[in-house]
């Protein structure tokens, strides 16, 4: 992983086109020029990283401080690399350092999403839902055999 830069804002606005748009249209709320847009509106190099695989963009995440812990945002991974273990890993490393600081963290979800379940298996559980979104939080140390440690 890297820090993300300025520059990076338009091939990751394209992924996460790519990323949500089958959950999005299942759910009757594709639209091509909003989903880019809502990712440029809310972009923080500060706070995201983007994830490299073979010196190319493979995905990133953004991990935004909040007043009560941390929010999880913009986790994307390109789908040729989704299913082998590379988004875990990532998960696994940004939870440990949220952990360190002893604060819960909280990520919304699109309804039917299958990444809901990567974060069920890292301690993540629901707090609300509407009929889009998943709304989940997970307390320091919640899921810890998902991260590896005893």
């Amino acid at each position: 992983m890297r820090s993300a830069r300025p520059a990076d804002i338009e091939p990751i606005a394209e992924l996460r086109a790519t990323v949500l748009r089958p959950d999005l249209e299942r759910l009757g709320r594709f639209d091509a020029h909003r989903v880019r847009q809502r990712f440029r509106d809310s972009f923080s190099p500060r706070h995201t990283s983007v994830i490299v695989a073979d010196d190319a963009l493979a995905g990133c995440v953004t991990v935004r401080p909040a007043e009560d812990g941390r929010w999880l945002e913009h986790f994307y991974l390109a789908p040729d690399l989704q299913g082998r273990g590379l988004g875990a890993a990532v998960l696994r490393t940004l939870l440990k350092r949220i952990d360190a600081d002893g604060v819960p963290v909280r990520l919304n979800v699109l309804q039917g999403s299958a990444a809901r379940r990567l974060y069920e298996r890292h301690g993540f559980t629901v707090e609300a839902q509407d009929p889009i979104d998943v709304y989940m939080v997970r307390r320091p140390g919640a899921g810890t055999d998902a991260l590896g440690i005893p």
